[in-house]
């Protein structure tokens, strides 16, 4: 799991919209997840229609939406830019029975926090949707670092000579997995201060969230610790 830019929320429960087109797995899950997570992960609606999510997520006042990936049209990456765009802090985590790179990585940039596969038992999503709402974004270990394996793109090349020293410096923070607290202690500024120019380095480096910046971090070596002087 990594970090992501928005903060922790430090909230005792999750209120959950499925979005699924297979109703016996989504309907399972629904029955599933309130027990195992003692009532911390509630699941507020469930739909296969992925050109309805956004307005069921805004309707039920979700935190979470659980997206998958291999929705009929539009698809679950446009139902998770589509639930983006109608309320941007809802947390959107992308959910698949196969681990494609390019359809994770085309799901973080549409603004998922994180992917979680479908052969996960319910036991082990619960964690994950807690820690989403917590400011965390959450993909699988494995996954994460066949993306840090990928080539370098020509684009990014020279890219971290382009930034200054402390804009290298923050990067290798958050590549590392700090959280904002540590962000600023570190840096020496407020929490505030640390969420803002965390925020600006991810536009600068033309990602979405902190797992993007993570694995751009391990295309381009990006080598050290923020923590070194």
């Amino acid at each position: 799991m990594e970090p992501s830019d928005t903060g922790a929320q430090h909230r005792s429960h999750v209120d959950v919209v499925l979005v699924d087109d297979h109703p016996l797995f989504s309907r399972g899950l629904a029955l599933l997840l309130p027990g195992v997570s003692e009532g911390r992960v509630r699941v507020v609606a469930t739909t296969d229609d992925a050109s309805a999510a956004a307005a069921m997520v805004r309707r039920h006042h979700a935190d979470v939406a659980v997206v998958d990936l291999h929705m009929p049209p539009p698809g679950g990456t446009r139902a998770i830019a589509a639930i983006r765009r109608a309320d941007p802090t809802v947390r959107v985590v992308a959910l698949s029975g196969q681990a494609e790179e390019d359809a994770v990585l085309e799901a973080l940039r549409a603004g998922a926090v994180g992917y979680l596969p479908k052969t996960a038992d319910p036991e082990a999503l619960v964690r994950p949707l807690l820690a989403v709402l917590d400011g965390w974004s959450v993909i699988p270990e494995d996954l994460l670092r066949r993306l840090l394996e990928d080539s370098t793109p020509a684009g990014e090349q020279g890219l971290a000579e382009r930034l200054t020293a402390d804009e290298r410096r923050l990067w290798r923070l958050v590549a590392d997995g700090t959280s904002t607290v540590e962000i600023a202690t570190t840096l020496h500024v407020s929490e505030r201060t640390a969420k803002r120019l965390v925020a600006a380095l991810l536009r600068t480096l033309g990602v979405a969230t902190r797992v993007e910046a993570a694995a751009l971090a391990g295309r381009v070596h990006l080598g050290g610790n923020g923590r070194q002087r």
